[in-house]
């Protein structure tokens, strides 16, 4: 599975970006996709991620500021941020999850940098 990610960049504070990507490759049918963000020197966390159901789970962060959404016909996941506050700045990493058995696959694309100013 290849993840590519794109739309990160400078925002002001209070300003909205747009994150895509584009997944290809063995697709499970059942997925989760969805977006993490990592600043230097601090883990990974989870922003928001998308089951095909079309639920959805947000970090208490950017719950009400950041929208996931997904469109499966294209193996495209999406990542509406707005409100964007200068905490938001990170390296934001596209994620898919295929789900089979046991254990889930997880698999990365790289990531693309978003940086808020105040």
């Amino acid at each position: 599975v290849q993840l590519q990610a794109s739309g990160g960049g400078l925002a002001q504070a209070g300003g909205s970006l747009r994150l895509s990507c584009a997944a290809s490759g063995n697709i499970f049918p059942l997925n989760v996709m969805g977006w993490y963000r990592q600043i230097p020197g601090k883990e990974r966390d989870m922003v928001a991620i998308s089951s095909k159901n079309g639920s959805a789970n947000y970090s208490d962060a950017v719950k009400g500021r950041f929208t996931i959404s997904r469109d499966d016909a294209k193996n495209m996941v999406y990542l509406q941020m707005d409100s964007l506050k200068p905490e938001d700045t990170a390296v934001y990493y596209c994620n898919l999850e295929n789900l089979g058995g046991i254990w889930g696959i997880h698999y990365w694309g790289k990531g693309t940098l978003v940086t808020v100013f105040s």
